[in-house]
Parts: C-alpha cells; structure tokens; sequence
C-alpha cells in the first residue's frame, strides 16, 4: 500500500517476514512449554505472510499495470486530440483555401453529414435538385488580367520551369490581392481574375481593384526591364453585381457569374497592355482618385462596340516616375543573358520573389507533446503529479508559462491523482463516482472483463492458505475436512469455468457434445450479470470458511483455565479447549479472517457499493463472532497464557479479542478507501479509452474530410503528395505528360438562357439549373468505366476534362501510339455521356440545350500552383487548340484536330471533314467531325480526309 516500486515494496514485504519469523523463533524456541506448538506456529506464520505478500503484489502489480495503461491511454487521448486538432486546422485551411468562410461552414456541413451517414463523396438526394450554394452580392468590382506574351514564353519552358513561373507569377498577384482586400476567384491558363467586395461588401471596392491592377502592371514592367523578356500586362475592370458561390459536385471552384463579370471580361479582353481599362461605372466609383483617358474606338470588342457606353485607361501616377528614373534596362539580361534562355532567365528572377508553395500548411502531424516532456515509464515510475508540476514550474520560474505540450501532459499526470476523485468533476458523480452521462455508466457496467478468471484464480490462493493455516493450528476434526473438501470443488469448478477457453485444443479433441465448454469463459467475461453472482459467492465462500474452525465450537463453554487453583497446576495444562481446538489457534481465526478482507479488495473491476457492502458484512460478522458469541475463546487464552490473579492480566493492547476488532477497522477502512481509488482508475481508464475512441473516429473523420476536400482540388493520384505522412518535400508538383486528350464541353445556349431579373431572383434559378447540369455531369465520373477522366476545372457554362493524366511520367513514351492513347476511346464515349446527360436535362426542363464539344490530344504539362487557392491544372498546345475545337465548334458535334481524327480512327471510330477554318492564334487547321455513332467499325474508314 505504500508509495514503493515493485521491487521495493517485494524487498520490505520480505525483511519484515523473514524478521518476525527469526524473532519469534529464537524467542520462543529456548522455552520448553512453547517448543511443541512453535514449529505450526512459524509455518501458518509464513504461510500468512506468504499469501499477503503475494495477494498485496498481485494487486499493486494489476494496479500499476492499470495505471500504466491508463497514463498510456491519456498519452494517446492527447496525441489523438493534437492530431484531431491539427487536422482540424488542415481541413479548416484547406477549405478556406478552396471557399470563403461563409460557404465553408454550409459545405463542410454537408460533407460531415456524409461521412458520418458513409455516403462518401456522393451526395444523397433528398429533392429533385442537387445543392446549391450560391448568393448574390451587390456592389463589387471585378478584375480580368492576362499576360500578354506569355504564352510564347511558355513554349519555351520545361515542365519544372513552368509551374514555378506560373507559381511565382500568381503567388505575386495574390499576394497584391490580399493586400488591397481582393479575393481571387479563378486562374484560366494565363489569366488571372478576382473580385473586390467579397464576401463582405467594401465602400472602395472598385478603388481596390484598379489599385491591384496598376500593382500587377508595375510587378510586370519590373520583371521586364530585370530579365528583357517581352512580356506585358493587360488588365480589365468593372464594377457591378454578381452571383457567387460553387456549382457541381467534384473540383469545387469559387466562381461568379453575372452579365456585369462577361463585361469585366470584355473589357480585359479589349484593353491595352500596361494599362487598367475601366468601364464607366467604375469610374464613378473612384471619384477622382486617378486620373484617366478614353479608351480608343478601335480597341473595343464587338461586345462592348454593341453595348455603346464610353471606357476608359487609368494614368498610372507612378509610370511617369518610374521612366524618368529609368532601370537596369535588363540587368540580368545583361549579366547572363546571352547565355540563357529568356524562360529560364525570368525562372531565376522570379524565384527572389519568393512564392509560398501550395498547400505548404499541410505539413506532418505535430507530436503530441514536446521533447522537455519526459518519457510516460519514466514519468510513471517516480510519478508524483503535484511535485512534478509544482518542480516544472519551479524550473521555469514564477512569471514563464508551461508550453502547450508540457501543459497538457502534466494536466494528464495531474488527472492520475488519486485525490482528484473526490473534486467536482463534469464526467464523474464525486460522491458516487457514476459517470454523469447515463449512456456511459450503462456502457461501462456492461463492458467485458477478461481479467475476472485472475481474480478468481487469486481468490483461490487466499483460499487455500486459510485451508493450510487451519490445518497447521488444529486438530483437522474430520467435519472441517470434510467442509473443506466441497469447498474445493467448488472452487475447482469455478476456476475450469472461468479458464475454460485455455482448455479449447483438449476439448475440441474430445466429443463434440464438449465442444460447448469453452465458450464458458467469455460468458463470465462478457456478461455482468454473471460476473457479479460468481465474484460474491467466491468472497462469501471464503468469509465462510475462515471462521469454519470456529463453527464447530459451542457458542459459550467453560474455560478450564479460569478456576482459582489454575496457577499451582499450570504445569500440567494442556493447549487444548472442549472439542479439541488449540488455543493457539484464536489469534489465527482472526488471521485468516483479516485474509478474508483482502480477497475482497482482489476484485479490481467489482463495483464499489458492493464491495461496501461485503466489508461491512463481514466486518459485523467477524466482530460479532470475536467480541459477543465466541469471545469466552479469548478470555481463555488470557487466562492460559497469564495463570494467577487477575492483578497480572495484561493490558488492552495484548487482548486479542480487542487488538482482532481493531484490525478488522483498520483492514476494513484501508480496503474501502483502496476500492475507492480502484473504482476511480478504473472508471477513469474506461472514460479515457472511450474519449480515445471517439477522437480517434472523429479525427478519422476529419482525415477523411481532408482527403476528400483535397482530392476535390486535386486528381487522386496526385492529393497524396501533399497531406500527412506522405508528403516528401516542399517542391512544387509539376509532370509532363505525352499522351492526354483534353475535353472541352460547352452549353452556348445557356448564355442567352440567362437573364437577371426578379422572376428568376436576378439569375439565381438559371444558375440552379447550370448547377443541375453540372453537377449531372460530374455524376458520370463515378462510373467506373469513366474512371480515367479527371474533371479540371468549369469555366461559366463550359466543362473542361482530361483523360491520360493518371499513367507515370515517361510511360506512354515506351509504349506504342496505340497503348499510349487509348484512353481516347474513353474520352469520346464521355463526351457522349455529357449529350446524353444533357438531353435528359432537357426533357425535364422543357429546354432545347445542345452540347459543343472540342477534343485533342497530345504533350501537356500538369502542376499545381498558388497558396493562397491551390489550384491543380494543365498547360500547353494541345489545352490552347483543345479550346479552340470548342469555341470553333458546331452545336451538337466533337470536332477535333487531324491528328486526333487520326488516332480515333485506328480506335475504331469514324470521323468526317470539316475542312479547313481559321483558328485565332493558330492560323488554318483542317479540323473534323466525330460521327458520335459509337459503333466501332474496325478498320480505318475512307471517310477520314
């Protein structure tokens, strides 16, 4: 019981047997009337402190056992809750970096509900419509701005250089937009635009978006006057209101929508390189704070020529300033230049920008606790909670705070003391210990107990060393042998039940009407009911059979030691009383009542109330046998051992009725606290697994939210490099591809569709109709045999896809063109899925929207840029001529490039000439039909050229 290690504790048990055993017996063993009873004496002495001994190790080794676990428990409660808690940040950043926070909460609702309902990634429709997220916003301003030249330079670039060109070059202009409170809404190739007023609305929204766009104009002048590289900057802004929000179910990317956002575009589109066209309502908005310029006639698109109203360019106020100081004209150039090329001279530029990578939050889970913590064995095996938080705050000083990792690891330590079970606490009752939570006190008095056999087994031990403590100090009267003997197969029977299941080999040998015998044990450990009934009638049973001895007596007899002459015949007396019973065998019925008390505190997992009641049981019990029915046995021994008058009886303390009650408090005391405690560890290890459960269910929860927020920014294949444990650097992910066929699928009906007005609420129901088709087609991509079609992006009412994305970089190339591009085939029947999805829209609609899709394959260059929204992407010709097959398209027909025509043909599929058209930034291509007819005609058809 005292606050020693096992070792310690085993060592003093020992010393202090041994020495009372050696006392007693040089004492004793020198006087001729002692030498006969002596010998059983000693040996049911050493049998008594053998079983105490061994009941007190077996319950300090379970306890500390079960406090280990316990502190393991908390360890892991706290690593698990700093990983849900780091996880928690990721997926909060994560999807901060995807929506704004007010359509974050609604989403990761949603998605919860999911999860948790093991829906998945698919929602579950509980109306005709899917969900949809958007709102309308009045009073912002929106920026278009493209890189003019970029996509020469791009050309030129290896995959690497790309995507870090592309980072750093949007990571500058996000890092603009956050600093003039704009929030961007999409990057498109080159094209970079965002919105100020979002989400909470901004009085100098549009002053914000025009003083972006002259910052991007300087980044970009500056970048060319460094590097020489011909590069520019054309940017476009107007100010208006706009539908916001997220539509589909897959690649959810903030976008806006509205008349007021194509006309941004419009302007961007029209505008002149260096400079910020405004439309007139801008304008309005800056009230003066630039100065500005018509914009010339001959810029205007036919868009804005239709729409008639006058433009404007903004004067930069520093541009002027900026020419008379003058630049290094190309110092990088001039330094290394000549021996670079342009693209990887602006690489080396750009790269002193110092961009953040994407997802660069998303980093491995932290420890749980710091590296001053010291190590759970060796924090357990000298552990003292209040010293060692008292002796950490020492050591830090009066003024310096623990850190969060120390802080909560001593708040664990400091939850084991055993004092804390009796402060109020929100999980336990003080008084009673029950957990405050109805559902958790039912599960906890219900949950198995494998450890029952070993406490029966433990029980037995105390058992039978009252049957050899008895055996040595009696008679062995032929009606205690007897009792004895049943008592023994009781026990007997109890312990095969109970180690049955270790018996399963033998059994399962023998008849198989014994093969039900194992299957005893687990209904002991799982079954409370039972459990309860077997342990009382074990504790009983040995209550009983350590007064057996005693029940054989008369209840009251004369004492042939208490007559007036005792002391002249004293040499003659024997030990021996009526019924022969040794007298030297009073002191050891209270022993082995004492062991009585012990085997009920073996019982760890035995509830506390009835552990109560069963030491107070028997505490009565034993009381009432030794001081009123069977308390004339001590009087005799007195008068045995101190023969004369009664001048020379001793005193209190060497009454053995007394001294016997008084370690029956003191047992029955000590014990009661002891179960306490055990009932508050135990309780305690129960609650901690259960809060170890549940966080590490809601932390997987929250990974699998991770993960399915990330791969709805990311292709599958490429979400793992940048979340947990699988994260190997901090380089951007970029890969080159040799064969991807890349999708555009546009709905051009829908904008004429479209319309602000308040019957459809200003453009909210078309956009819930958009949604519908969206997110219709996103629902084919879980068919397993569109498994290879990745989504990468919609821009307003056009679906871009790619297929091919998943093999490794350098496979198609050692594989033959028609291995390599098979994946073709598969984009072709998607594309006919979407007409097919499309049609069905229609039916239920009453619309008549027809599909133009655009096809191409060939090199692409994949990569995942921008930290403040990562954004995964592909670049290169094949996307560029891809969207122009679209744009160029007739409604209701793939087109595709000759080369494409060609593949689909070895394919099995049959395409026809267009001829030839002008392709803006291509020249002339002879492009052709797909016949959507998907029946394979085996070889190449005639029709093809």
């Amino acid at each position: 019981m005292l606050p020693l290690d096992m070792r310690d504790a085993i060592t003093a048990g020992v010393t202090s047997s041994l020495s009372h055993l050696l006392v007693l017996g040089l004492y004793l063993g020198p006087q001729p009337d002692s030498r006969p009873a002596l010998l059983p004496q000693l040996a049911a002495n050493a049998v008594l402190f053998l079983c105490g001994n061994a009941a007190g190790a077996y319950h300090k080794a379970l306890m500390e056992r079960a406090l280990r676990a316990t502190f393991r428990e908390a360890l892991s409660s706290l690593h698990s809750r700093r990983r849900l808690d780091t996880e928690k940040k990721h997926q909060e950043h994560l999807l901060l970096s995807i929506l704004p926070a007010y359509l974050a909460r609604e989403m990761k609702e949603e998605i919860m509900a999911r999860l948790q309902a093991g829906q998945g990634s698919r929602p579950e429709s509980t109306n005709n419509f899917h969900s949809l997220y958007v709102k309308r916003h009045q009073g912002v301003s929106v920026l278009y701005a493209d890189i003019v030249g970029f996509t020469r330079l791009a050309s030129e670039c290896s995959p690497k250089e790309l995507v870090l060109m592309l980072n750093e070059l949007f990571g500058k202009f996000d890092q603009i937009a956050k600093e003039h409170e704009c929030m961007r809404i999409k990057i498109l190739g080159d094209c970079y635009y965002c919105v100020s007023g979002l989400p909470l609305s901004l009085p100098d929204h549009a002053i914000n978006c025009v003083r972006m766009g002259l910052d991007m104009c300087r980044a970009i002048r500056k970048l060319r006057a460094a590097t020489g590289v011909d590069i520019n900057m054309r940017v476009g802004v107007h100010s208006g209101s706009v539908l916001c929000g997220v539509i589909g179910l897959q690649k959810w990317q903030y976008d806006v929508w509205s008349h007021d956002v194509t006309l941004a575009n419009h302007m961007e589109a029209s505008g002149v390189p260096g400079r910020v066209h405004i439309t007139g309502a801008t304008l309005a908005l800056l009230a003066g704070a630039y100065a500005v310029e018509d914009a010339a006639m001959e810029h205007r698109d036919p868009y804005l020529r239709e729409l008639g109203e006058p433009t404007y360019l903004v004067i930069d106020p520093w541009a002027a300033e900026e020419d008379e100081k003058g630049t290094a004209g190309g110092l990088l150039s001039s330094l290394e230049g000549s021996k670079m090329r342009p693209s990887l001279l602006m690489t080396r530029y750009l790269e002193s920008w110092g961009a953040a990578k994407p997802f660069a939050h998303l980093s491995h889970v932290e420890s749980p606790v710091s590296t001053s913590t010291p190590l759970p064995e060796k924090a357990l095996s000298s552990f003292s909670p209040q010293w060692s938080l008292d002796r950490s705050r020492t050591m830090r000083g009066p003024d310096e705070e623990l850190d969060t990792g120390d802080a909560k690891f001593f708040q664990v330590i400091e939850q084991l003391n055993s004092q804390k079970q009796w402060k109020q606490s929100k999980d336990f009752n003080p008084l009673t210990l029950y957990f405050r939570e109805k559902e958790m006190e039912k599960e906890y008095r219900l949950s198995a107990l494998p450890a029952f056999k070993y406490y029966a087994a433990c029980t037995f031990l105390v058992f039978l060393s009252n049957f050899i403590i008895q055996m040595l100090v009696t008679n062995r009267p032929p009606a205690l042998t007897i009792t004895y003997g049943i008592t023994f197969l009781l026990f007997f029977l109890l312990l095969f039940v109970c180690f049955s299941e270790h018996l399963m080999k033998c059994v399962l040998k023998g008849p198989k009407m014994l093969h039900w015998l194992p299957t005893l044990s687990v209904l002991v450990a799982t079954r409370p009911g039972l459990r309860v009934a077997l342990g009382t009638a074990t504790i009983l049973l040995v209550f009983v059979m350590a007064i057996t001895s005693l029940v054989f007596l008369p209840a009251t007899s004369a004492c042939p030691f208490q007559a007036p002459n005792m002391s002249s015949m004293a040499s003659n007396l024997s030990w021996e009383l009526p019924g022969s019973l040794p007298l030297i065998s009073i002191p050891y019925s209270m022993h082995c009542c004492v062991l009585g008390f012990l085997s009920c505190s073996l019982f760890l997992h035995m509830s506390f109330e009835l552990k109560l009641l069963l030491l107070l049981l028997w505490l009565t019990a034993s009381c009432s046998i030794f001081l009123h029915s069977h308390a004339w046995l001590s009087d005799c021994l007195i008068a045995r051992l101190y023969l004369g008058t009664l001048d020379s009886r001793p005193g209190v303390l060497k009454e053995p009725k007394l001294m016997g009650a008084v370690s029956f408090f003191i047992f029955f005391f000590t014990l009661l606290v002891l179960a306490r405690q055990n009932e508050y560890y135990c309780r305690l290890d129960f609650l901690w697994k259960k809060k170890l459960r549940q966080e590490q269910e809601e932390t997987e929860t929250m990974e699998n939210l991770t993960r399915l927020l990330l791969e709805n920014v990311l292709p599958a294949h490429v979400a793992p490099q940048f979340i947990g444990q699988n994260r190997r650097n901090e380089d951007l992910y970029h890969q080159s591809y040799e064969c991807v066929c890349v999708l555009f699928a546009s709905v051009p009906d829908f904008k004429e569709f479209y319309s602000e007005s308040s019957i459809n609420h200003e453009g909210l129901e078309c956009l819930r109709l958009l949604n519908e088709i969206i997110a219709d087609f996103d629902e084919l991509l879980s068919k397993p045999k569109f498994s290879g079609v990745e989504k990468i992006k919609t821009i307003c009412s056009t679906y871009m896809a790619a297929t091919g994305l998943n093999a490794t970089s350098g496979q198609d190339a050692q594989q033959d063109a028609e291995q390599s591009c098979g994946h073709l085939g598969t984009m072709v029947e998607f594309a006919v899925a979407l007409g097919s999805k499309l049609d069905v829209i229609n039916k239920h609609s009453f619309n008549n929207f027809r599909l133009r899709v655009g096809l191409n394959h060939g090199p692409v260059v994949a990569g995942v840029i921008g930290a403040q929204k990562p954004q995964y992407d592909i670049w290169g010709n094949t996307v560029n001529v891809a969207s122009r097959m679209e744009s160029t398209g007739v409604l209701g027909k793939i087109q595709v490039t000759e080369e494409t025509a060609w593949a689909l043909q070895s394919l099995g599929y049959t395409c026809y000439s267009r001829g030839i058209i002008k392709v803006k930034g291509k020249g002339q291509l002879c492009t052709y039909f797909l016949n959507t007819d998907l029946t394979r005609t085996g070889p190449p058809s005639a029709t093809l050229g």
